[in-house]
């Protein structure tokens, strides 16, 4: 039996870094409950105060494929290297030995731009990819 599963994300600012991961990713914001037109009417329509509005933000991928990305807040901040990382691989792209430096470092520039950081190159005669951190530091490979 198959199961469906989220990908969660702790975060001291769950729908600014779910921006971020939405623009890296090609998703978009999880839809709001039927009813409501938007995630803010549906939160002040539960009662829920303006200041607890972005304890959680959610992004998923347009076509259904990929799983949900969910951000929670959380009061602390990151202290150490991730347990877990996400691998974002571009679709298409050749190996080492056929350009996939140019491409990569394209890829890379779009994110930094977006608050993302490169931490370090990656390159051998199999493999060549960037560990990167998103905007809070948590750990990802562009690949």
């Amino acid at each position: 039996m198959s199961r469906a599963f989220q990908v969660t994300i702790d975060s001291s600012d769950p729908r600014a870094l779910g921006g971020f991961w939405a623009e890296v990713l090609g998703y978009v914001e999880d839809a709001p409950p039927p009813g409501f037109a938007t995630w803010t009417e549906a939160l002040t329509a539960w009662g829920l105060p303006p200041e607890r509005q972005n304890d959680a933000y959610a992004v998923v991928d347009p076509d259904g494929a990929g799983p949900r990305v969910f951000l929670q807040k959380v009061p602390e901040g990151k202290t150490a290297k991730n347990r877990l990382h996400l691998d974002v691989r571009l679709s298409g792209v050749p190996g080492p030995a056929e350009g996939k430096g140019e491409q990569l470092q394209a890829e890379a520039d779009r994110l930094v731009a977006l608050g993302a950081t490169v931490v370090r190159e990656t390159l051998t005669e199999v493999d060549h990819y960037l560990v990167m951190q998103d905007p809070e530091g948590n750990e990802f490979c562009l690949t």
